[in-house]
């Protein structure tokens, strides 16, 4: 039995054999690259004259003529086609095409007529071109899960040879790089914030031509349309995908639980508290530090959720550091608290500005790489100084807590005496001017070192020092019309100036798309400083109105918050973008409202006082229609938690 596959012909290379000549092809596929120019071989071995001779150029599939050479006479089809007819004499009748298009992709057959003669040969092309492929469906995920966008490349280039491959999402009317793989290296740097730390290719497979993209902890805001571009020398190919989400994730609940908890504790405390205020003072007292720490560490740990789920690292550390701390404010307006409480508001100007400083500095820190090196050592020498002021104004204040002596064997007292003058000196100097220069360093942390840095270095805290003037006259508790004229104008000299230094700061760095956030947050430190200095400078303040305060802190400021970080999960998942923009404009807005107003009560503390007293002499004037006007009204405001 003869074995048939000694009879078969491959298909690569197709040579037709006659009794007077053999035209030949190539021995298999000619891969041309998009755009390039290839040669299609055909040539026969021997010929025995060029009278008569015709050769004739087509495409296999539609038998459509490309080139033809008959009776000594070449008629081309396409422009792009040439032959050699200097060739001819010696049998090449290749053919040249140039600009090759994807429409090229096929087979031609090359014909060679001479005389009685006539025989012919197949060339097929493949044109190397991009293919990139992804999901043709649009891939949902629940919040908080991981996804995988896929993006794989069909070519015949080595992946060595892909030079670019950029993941991007359109968010309106612009694109966003989500990662980048560049000069066979990933680029995690060039990350948009949003995407920082969650985003991440398949290493592995990466040389076979895998480009998929992992995105780890899903938040509402990533829905949207994804787009994979590949660029390889002159080619370039993209696949889009659409990933949307599917309802809250366990911990986006958890937060809708936690931020209802924490109205529904505020309210029933607040009620609580009114109910039991016949009672003794001791349970009251209980239920009034529940009430104000209670409902704030709620919102702490919702906050921490929501961070890990949809907020960012900054304003996510600011947020949570305002709950921790808000409290000892509160505690310091309430209707029980103590002279000692003072002390708290100290401390948490203290530690606020501890975090936010740290804030600014890690902000700065990962900035400076896009710095010269000049800017890089004005913003690490300005950063250090504010820190060594810093430091010696808390370490004064320690000692003057303490009540620390500088008597003792180890040092001379005249010596100990003189550092501590200088350590005083330094001290004021470093409380006093610390709230100006904060606005200073949120310019070099964004970057705006150079000219507007230093400008804002030199006049912000020349201006502050203005107001030290008004200051310096003021005295606590005092009432009389000069110091009413002077409180209120070191009040509005000090608005007027947060005013003009926050214009500033949002006109020079209007391109930060969290720049009302940190605006707030700068704003919020500078009121919270005003009334620390108060507290320090005037011994003898007093709080009107604490039960208003009171509840318009612990309550009316917790569901503000409450309610924004509410909406702001809602909306999200709704439409996929945030809708508040920035949590810390809402939230520090709203804390900074109730602390101005503590500054202004203290403050005109003996004038409101004043006004209460002139309405309790109108009741009094009329005892038969207010039986209780006999009390007073400082009486009647701490009589429910007696």
């Amino acid at each position: 039995m003869i074995n048939l596959k000694f009879l078969i012909i491959p298909s690569t290379l197709i040579m037709m054999i006659s009794d007077g000549f053999i035209v030949r092809g190539p021995s298999g596929p000619l891969v041309v690259p998009l755009g390039g120019s290839v040669l299609l071989p055909c040539s026969v071995d021997s010929l025995s004259s060029l009278e008569d001779l015709e050769v004739e150029w087509k495409r296999s599939d539609s038998q459509t003529l490309i080139h033809l050479y008959q009776d000594g006479d070449m008629e081309s089809f396409n422009d792009r086609a040439h032959f050699f007819t200097d060739d001819f004499t010696v049998g090449n009748f290749s053919l040249l095409l140039m600009n090759v298009t994807a429409e090229d992709e096929g087979q031609y057959t090359c014909t060679v007529h001479s005389g009685q003669e006539s025989n012919e040969t197949v060339v097929e092309i493949k044109v190397e071109r991009l293919i990139v492929s992804g999901s043709n469906k649009s891939i949902s995920v629940y919040v908080g899960d991981d996804v995988t966008l896929n993006c794989s490349v069909d070519s015949h280039i080595p992946s060595e040879h892909i030079e670019e491959v950029s993941w991007k999402k359109r968010v309106k009317d612009e694109h966003i790089t989500v990662l980048l793989y560049e000069s066979n290296k990933i680029h995690p740097d060039s990350s948009d914030e949003q995407y920082r730390d969650r985003v991440e290719f398949f290493s592995d497979e990466i040389h076979r031509g895998n480009f998929s993209l992992r995105l780890k902890r899903v938040r509402t805001e990533d829905k949207g349309l994804y787009m994979c571009h590949v660029f390889a020398g002159r080619f370039s190919d993209n696949t889009t995908i659409v990933l949307q989400q599917l309802g809250f994730s366990g911990l986006h609940i958890m937060v809708l639980i936690l931020c209802v908890a924490a109205c529904g504790s505020a309210v029933i405390i607040c009620c609580l508290i009114y109910c039991t205020s016949q009672n003794t003072e001791k349970p009251v007292k209980t239920l009034g530090y529940l009430y104000v720490f209670l409902p704030n560490i709620i919102m702490f740990v919702a906050f921490v959720l929501w961070g890990v789920t949809e907020g960012f690292l900054y304003e996510t550390i600011l947020c949570c550091a305002l709950c921790f701390l808000r409290p000892l404010m509160l505690i310091y307006v309430a209707p029980y608290s103590e002279k000692a409480s003072e002390s708290r508001v100290i401390f948490e100007f203290v530690m606020f500005t501890v975090v936010y400083f740290s804030v600014l500095f890690k902000l700065a820190w990962d900035a400076s790489a896009n710095y010269t090196k000049d800017d890089r050592v004005v913003t690490i020498v300005v950063f250090a100084v504010v820190i060594l002021l810093f430091v010696t104004a808390i370490i004064y204040r320690l000692t003057e807590e303490l009540d620390i002596s500088c008597s003792g064997k180890m040092c001379d007292g005249e010596v100990c005496e003189w550092m501590l003058e200088k350590l005083i000196d330094v001290s004021n100097f470093s409380f006093y001017f610390l709230p100006s220069l904060q606005f200073t360093l949120l310019f070099f942390a964004f970057g705006a070192a150079g000219r507007a840095g230093v400008l804002a270095s030199i006049l912000f805290p020349l201006f502050f020092f203005l107001s030290f003037g008004c200051l310096a006259f003021i005295k606590g508790g005092k009432k009389s019309c000069s110091q009413l004229i002077l409180k209120t104008s070191w009040l509005i000299f000090m608005l007027i100036m947060n005013a003009v230094m926050s214009y500033f700061f949002v006109t020079s760095l209007e391109n930060e798309k969290d720049v009302a956030g940190w605006t707030c947050t700068a704003v919020f430190l500078q009121v919270l400083w005003m009334i620390t200095l108060c507290i320090v400078e005037f011994k003898d303040l007093d709080v009107p109105c604490r039960n208003v305060l009171y509840v318009f802190g612990s309550v009316g400021v917790v569901l503000i918050m409450a309610v924004a970080l509410m909406t702001e999960l809602i909306l999200k998942t709704v439409n996929g973008d945030r809708a508040l923009g920035d949590l810390r404009v809402i939230v520090y807005s709203s804390e900074g409202l109730f602390t101005f107003t503590v500054l202004i009560f203290i403050m005109f503390e003996p004038w409101i006082s004043d006004l209460k007293c002139l309405q309790s002499c109108q009741n009094a004037e009329r005892p038969d229609e207010n039986p209780g006007a006999e009390l007073t009204m400082r009486e009647r405001e701490i009589e429910p938690l007696n």
